[in-house]
């Protein structure tokens, strides 16, 4: 079981001229920032003085999760009608995989 965010739909059409959806799926893990270590002392001081930017200015992001690409779904209207979800940008989801098929369920 992984969990996804949806990060982008797109409207298309398939081979047919059907339209469609394009869903993109981007895994979500939890990063420790410890673990990023610079190798260079510039790289170090480049890290420093954004933690530090980061600290004083809240509305930087600060980088907590690391998004990967996952799953991206192509599906006809059709498709997406009968798989009984809908979609939202943003939106975060568990994925269980077994039994030959995929789950998601709505966090």
């Amino acid at each position: 079981m992984f969990r996804v965010r949806v990060n982008k739909i797109e409207s298309t059409r398939d081979l047919d001229g059907n339209l469609g959806k394009r869903i993109e799926l981007l895994e979500e893990r939890e990063v420790n920032p410890y673990i990023v270590r610079p190798q260079t002392d510039e790289a170090k001081m480049a890290q420093d003085i954004m933690q530090a930017l980061q600290t004083q200015m809240p509305f930087l992001p600060q980088r907590q999760q690391m998004a990967t690409p996952k799953i991206i779904l192509f599906l006809t209207e059709h498709e997406y009608d009968s798989l009984g979800i809908s979609f939202d940008v943003n939106q975060v989801y568990e994925v269980n995989l077994a039994a030959q098929s995929i789950k998601f369920t709505k966090v």
